[in-house]
């Protein structure tokens, strides 16, 4: 039976929760109809990017105004397709071309970071981002450096040039687009701008560079309009004194509608609130309990840092591997080990590097992300709909939250059996996580400001280790600023996983089968990058109900 229209507008206002039959699960959908979804879901892809002004993405008012009725027309197009009878991954996957046209609806009406955030203009991207996409609001035509090997060949060059290229006209369009009056997104945003400046001073310094001309004239233009842009964004940076964040209402929308988690701003409140409550009161037993061993000691020297990082990626892999927490595949150790880090000196650790040099495990247990785009590279999902990165980073709750999860999840299956003071650092990164996505909270909800939220993150996280240095602060506060839902989707998509995990082994149960720890993460994996109570729904046949009225489950 094909969804009622009135049910459908109730689903623009509210992620419609509404539970599925069982005996959905075992009728195959009419061929032509997935396919009329798959068919539009790259219409839809094709459409989401703009169209290019002067060689740039063109976000000017009157481009998105004129584009208006064709959106409306694909939303529509989507909203008419007939659903029912389909097996619950195909549902799945129209319910994220769903939560992505919603999420260009918020930001044309709500967030509009091409006019309140100057980090959006952000176009040089250093390195990878360990989620599919990058974090935050980005524009459609960046120059991700970190894809280039130098000295460039004559190709690469000029793909080189094409993408600094598109620096000068967006620069140039980002003073007449940035209309808003966000006092701590835009003076956070000035920072991300300066920083451009200095790594495109960086391309000039690789091998061969200024052996090309043309590719020096090109950095050299990009600098001087990166620049520009600066000078222009202080210059108005006295007359920029409005609010930030959301509100709470639009908090809440956003995260049913696009990133599809089942909760209200309300309720982030309680569970980080929760969570921050059992992490401290979770490290106090551990540090009682281990009052008698030795503390631990971190690394001071490159070659004990590498020792130790070589003994925490055999120890790391071979737990998951022997105990059958997982199946290893042969990705799993290179992705790893491109990442183990190196000795970094005391007085210029961050949170988490302090916590590596203690011991990396933890860490390496929130790594589980590089196992997931080395996933995405050598076994891309069979749905195209799901193969590549959500948009408008809807990903969060699966890709951050998962992370966060298997930290505990790990310990708690043994991995720091060999030294227990282990599990006092898992606490001190889960209190971390819980304390800064608070903070965004208050944020977004205008209660507090940018500033004010991070002496939340700061103070509440324990031993002091956010106070070491200030870097790493500003930039989670003004991500998590920028990008609603983020800051808490590691905890709350860490509740998500939780709940996914007590769902699945409650069924097995019911059926008389064991649980296998290995059975859950492998099938968790094989549904892909995406919000991780559709997951739930794919992987138990169960969806989440909204609100949760019917006890921890509910069943209809």
């Amino acid at each position: 039976m094909k969804l009622s229209k009135s049910l459908l507008i109730s689903c623009l206002v509210l992620f419609p929760f509404f539970l599925v039959a069982k005996n959905d699960l075992a009728k195959e959908p009419s061929g032509t109809s997935y396919e009329k979804l798959v068919a539009l879901f790259h219409d839809w892809r094709a459409f989401e990017k703009p169209p290019l002004r002067d060689g740039a993405p063109d976000y000017t008012k009157e481009t998105f105004e004129k584009r208006q009725p064709r959106f409306q027309k694909l939303r529509q197009q989507l909203l008419d397709i007939d659903t029912s009878g389909w097996p619950v991954p195909q549902q799945v996957d129209w319910m994220i071309g769903w939560a992505e046209m919603n999420g260009y609806d918020f930001n044309q009406r709500v967030l509009r970071p091409w006019e309140r955030d100057p980090a959006f203009y952000k176009s040089l991207w250093t390195y990878r981002s360990d989620v599919p996409a990058h974090e935050g609001p980005t524009h459609h035509m960046t120059t991700e450096i970190w894809t280039y090997s130098f000295p460039v060949s004559e190709a690469e060059k000029e793909r080189l040039i094409g993408d600094l290229g598109v620096i000068p006209p967006l620069n140039a369009q980002a003073k007449r687009n940035l209309t808003g009056n966000a006092r701590d997104l835009w003076i956070a945003g000035i920072r991300d701008i300066r920083q451009q400046t200095e790594d495109l001073k960086d391309i000039l310094e690789q091998t061969g560079v200024r052996d090309h001309p043309d590719l020096v004239a090109a950095v050299l233009e990009a600098i001087e309009s990166t620049d520009a842009l600066a000078a222009w964004l202080e210059s108005e940076a006295p007359s920029k004194t409005g609010p930030s964040g959301i509100g709470k209402d639009n908090y809440t929308w956003y995260l049913q509608n696009v990133h599809l988690v089942p909760l209200s701003w309300e309720e982030e409140v309680m569970i980080l609130k929760r969570e921050l409550a059992r992490a401290w009161s979770a490290l106090k037993l551990e540090e009682h309990r281990n009052r008698d061993l030795p503390e631990l000691e971190p690394a001071e020297s490159p070659e004990a840092y590498a020792a130790l990082a070589e003994r925490s990626v055999k120890s790391f892999i071979t737990f998951l591997d022997k105990q059958e927490i997982v199946t290893v595949k042969d990705y799993f150790e290179p992705a790893l080990r491109a990442h183990v880090g190196s000795f970094i000196p005391e007085e210029k650790r961050n949170f988490f590097r302090i916590t590596q040099h203690i011991d990396p495990r933890p860490l390496y247990a929130h790594f589980y992300h590089w196992f997931e785009l080395a996933r995405m590279d050598n076994d891309p999902h069979q749905s195209e709909i799901r193969r590549g990165p959500l948009l408008y980073n809807i990903f969060d709750s699966r890709n951050e939250g998962l992370a966060t999860a298997v930290e505990e999840m790990f310990m708690d299956a043994g991995m720091y059996d060999d030294d227990p003071r282990v599990r006092e650092i898992v606490y001190i990164m889960i209190a971390q996580r819980a304390a800064r996505g608070l903070g965004s909270l208050y944020a977004h909800a205008n209660r507090m400001t940018m500033e004010e939220a991070g002496r939340i993150h700061s103070e509440y996280t324990p031993r002091g280790w956010m106070k070491t240095e200030k870097d790493l602060l500003i930039f989670e506060q003004h991500l998590y600023l920028r990008q609603p839902g983020y800051g808490t989707s590691y905890i709350t998509g860490k509740y998500g996983v939780e709940k996914a995990m007590a769902e699945y082994a409650r069924m097995q149960e019911m059926k008389g089968k064991a649980f296998r720890v290995a059975d859950f993460f492998d099938r968790l994996n094989a549904i892909g990058n995406i919000p991780i109570f559709l997951g739930q729904w794919e992987m138990t046949g169960v969806r989440p109900g909204y609100p949760f009225d019917g006890g921890m489950f509910r069943e209809e």
